[in-house]
Parts: structure tokens; sequence; C-alpha cells
């Protein structure tokens, strides 16, 4: 179906890998414009403003893209949840894998034949909830444990890019981790673990391509709940190397749940993440919003 007369509104964070964002949205912007499009640029001074420009944006009818890694596309797609505003995403980051999970093409000519023909389709966010967020919404995935350590790290590594930033940042965290005795709540059920991180994922894809959760949908209404259990090291960097094929989930060492809502907490003060951005500690509940936001891919 051709929607040749789209009205869109680009969201840039010019801070995201400097000027890549930039780069990435001039690369589309002409294929766009050239099918008789209309595309404004707006640049936030940060993710909070980003999220209301976005939402400006939305309430004039415009189809809000959000330019940059799956931190901005994470909280721009919270703050677009519920609205019925329509989401695209323009992937110009680190991690991008809230894109990797929605198959957009990377060529530039391609994504723009996306945002320009393909209907919105709904996708589901995750409503996360603990006493420093009170109610933030997210896309991708809530991790708690080692993998937030490591995502902290590589948020901080300014010399390191991409997937290198991540893995240095993990062999950091992996080397000081102690395992944490977790409680883990799916849908009222209580569960035991001990072990490196408790992962709840909206998406297959977490770290910048890693296959943390193979089988999540970012459309069947449920959450993939990955536990890695306390294992010695080396076996742990071994499984590490498996998150990139998914592998990893047939080892003992890895339980797998499913659940619309989730509560993890611990026997001591465990970092969380979401989306690539948020630094907080346990506890946490994430909660499935089926459905809840329209975007194109």
């Amino acid at each position: 179906m051709s929607h040749p007369t789209r009205r869109f509104t680009a969201v840039v964070n010019p801070t995201a890998g400097g000027s890549t964002a930039a780069a990435a949205l001039l690369k589309v912007a002409r294929p766009l414009r050239e099918a008789g499009a209309e595309l404004e640029t707006e640049y936030s001074r940060s993710l909070s403003h980003a999220q209301e420009l976005a939402r400006l944006a939305g309430e004039r009818g415009r189809v809000v893209l959000a330019v940059g890694g799956d931190g901005i596309a994470g909280g721009i797609g919270g703050a677009l949840s519920g609205t019925g505003t329509v989401l695209g995403l323009v992937p110009a980051g680190r991690g991008n894998d809230f894109a990797r999970a929605l198959g957009l093409p990377t060529d530039p000519a391609d994504l723009a034949r996306v945002l320009l023909h393909h209907d919105p389709r709904p996708v589901d966010t995750v409503e996360i909830e603990s006493a420093v967020h009170h109610r933030t919404v997210v896309l991708g995935s809530v991790y708690a444990g080692v993998d937030a350590l490591a995502n902290r790290h590589a948020n901080h590594a300014a010399l390191l890019r991409g997937a290198a930033s991540y893995y240095a940042g993990g062999l950091r965290a992996v080397a000081t981790w102690r395992p944490a005795r977790y409680h883990v709540t799916v849908d009222g059920e209580e569960h035991a673990h001990h072990g490196y991180t408790v992962v709840a994922a909206n998406s297959p894809y977490y770290g910048s391509g890693r296959l943390i959760a193979p089988d999540a949908r970012v459309d069947d209404g449920l959450l993939e709940v990955v536990m890695i259990s306390h294992a010695p090291r080396r076996l742990f960097f071994a499984l590490m190397r498996e998150l990139r094929t998914g592998a990893h989930v047939n080892r003992l060492e890895v339980r797998v749940l499913r659940g619309r809502e989730i509560r993890i907490e611990a026997d001591r003060a465990v970092p969380y993440g979401a989306d690539g951005e948020v630094e907080a500690t346990l506890p946490v509940t994430a909660r499935v919003l089926p459905g809840a936001l329209s975007v194109l891919y």
C-alpha cells in the first residue's frame, strides 16, 4: 500500500554516536522527499526533550522517526506507547537491537521504502516500575545483573564503539561479579535464582546483536524471562560466545520462562538497565503492554 504523502518528524539525538545520527537521517531523507513525503527535523537536547518533541509531533498527526540507537528508540517508543502515534526507526546507534528485531533493512533506500509504503503494525511495549522509575515504558528488554554492569561500563567507554565497547564492558563486569541471590516472580509464581542475570525480554536481541532470548517476539503479548545461573567463569565466557547464535538456551545453566508481569528482586543492590539506557538498582517490575505501539516495519 502506498503512502507517499506521509508527514514525518525526525527526532535526532545529536550526541548519539557523534554525527552518526544526522548522517543516517540525511541518507534516508533524500528518498523520502523524492517520493513526495514531508520531513521536518528536530534536534533533542536530552532523552526527556526527545520524548517531549515526539509527543508534540504525534499530537499534530505526524509520523515520528526516532533517529539514533536503542536508547532513543526505546525512549521515544516508550513515550508514544498508548498514544496512537506511528513510530518509524532510523537506526544510527551502537546496538540498534530493536531495529534488528523488527528486521528493518540497513540500506537507506530500502528503509525509506518501508517508511513510505508499509502499514503500521502493533508491537508490545514494556512498562517498568521501581523506586527510581515510577513508570517508564521501553521497547526491548529489562536486564538485571552482570549485563547491566557491562552496559554501564560500555556507556562510559569513550574510546570504543559498537560491539567492541560491549565486549570490553562485559569482560570488566564478569571479572568483578559476585553471583546474586534473586527472587523472581512470573505472573504470581515465585522462583529462586542464584547467578549472573535475569532478563525480561520483549525483543530477542540486546547488547549489540546478542541473541539473548531467541524465542521472544515483539507482538505476542509475552515477555521471555532468561535466567543465567552461577557457573565457573570459563563456562560463562563460553556461554557469552553462544549469545551470538542463541545456543546458550540449551545449557543447563540457562532457564527460560514466559509471562506478562515479572518482578525481579535480589539480596543486594543489583543494577538493572533497559534499552541500553536506564541505570538503577533492583527491585523492579516489568509488565508487557500488548500492541501498545504502532511501528512501521
